[in-house]
């Protein structure tokens, strides 16, 4: 990867580019106020989970098979683009979480238009507004990235860090927790999100699916949850 792809794959996904991560909790701030996060041990536990067996390994096969819809010959990907998109729609656990994904989705696509216009984005944005569909996040981030022909693998682990991130900065501002155990977190989360990009690299759309229920239930919850910091 060269020195411009790389200084792409970081501006896009700093906490400073225009998606909005900040203001998403994923349904932790109503796992927090259920006394089922509290401290760094179970907020590591919490993110783990998402990343393993949740909306993040789901994002990960996402990614992926949305970058090779883009990058294979046609006809040699397993899945067009639009069916990866429409997928991306239906494998959210709660309304909140199609919120989430989907608005960030725009946002990014939108940002990345404005900033490094490509033909293929601007394809792809007519083909979605004439479909009168939202790419999900992870698609987004996956399609501009295979347009920039930034690594799979490398924009994957990037795109999981950066959500990881996110979710561990909301965990800090409402357990609270303090900058080093945060770190602490994310140090521990090094592993874990290795281990899920390597994962859904050999992973099919096929078999897609989550097993955190607890995650999708507390999201639920957080849309009626009284007093919120979060849009999530």
């Amino acid at each position: 990867m060269d020195a411009a792809a790389l200084y792409r794959l970081m501006t896009w996904l700093s906490p400073s580019f225009p998606v909005g991560s900040y203001s998403y909790s994923h349904g932790l701030e109503y796992a927090v106020e259920a006394g089922l996060v509290w401290n760094r041990t179970t907020l590591e536990d919490w993110v783990k989970a998402i990343i393993q067996d949740g909306s993040g390994h789901i994002d990960a096969i996402l990614f992926c098979a949305a970058y090779r819809a883009f990058r294979e010959t046609e006809g040699s990907a397993s899945w067009s683009l639009p069916e990866v998109v429409e997928t991306a729609q239906a494998m959210r656990g709660s309304a909140e979480q199609m919120v989430e994904s989907q608005d960030q989705g725009r946002a990014f696509l939108d940002a990345v238009r404005g900033a490094w216009p490509s033909p293929e984005l601007e394809r792809w944005a007519q083909d979605l507004a004439d479909r009168q569909m939202a790419p999900a996040y992870p698609v987004a981030v996956a399609f501009a990235c295979a347009v920039n022909q930034i690594p799979m693998e490398i924009a994957l682990s990037a795109y999981l860090h950066a959500f990881v991130a996110s979710l561990v900065s909301a965990g800090m501002r409402l357990i609270p927790l303090g900058q080093m155990d945060g770190q602490k977190v994310m140090a521990a989360l090094e592993a874990p999100v290795i281990t899920a990009t390597q994962v859904a690299l050999g992973c099919p759309l096929e078999d897609l699916g989550a097993a955190t229920p607890m995650v999708d239930w507390t999201s639920m919850r957080h849309e009626t949850q009284y007093t919120r910091l979060f849009r999530s």
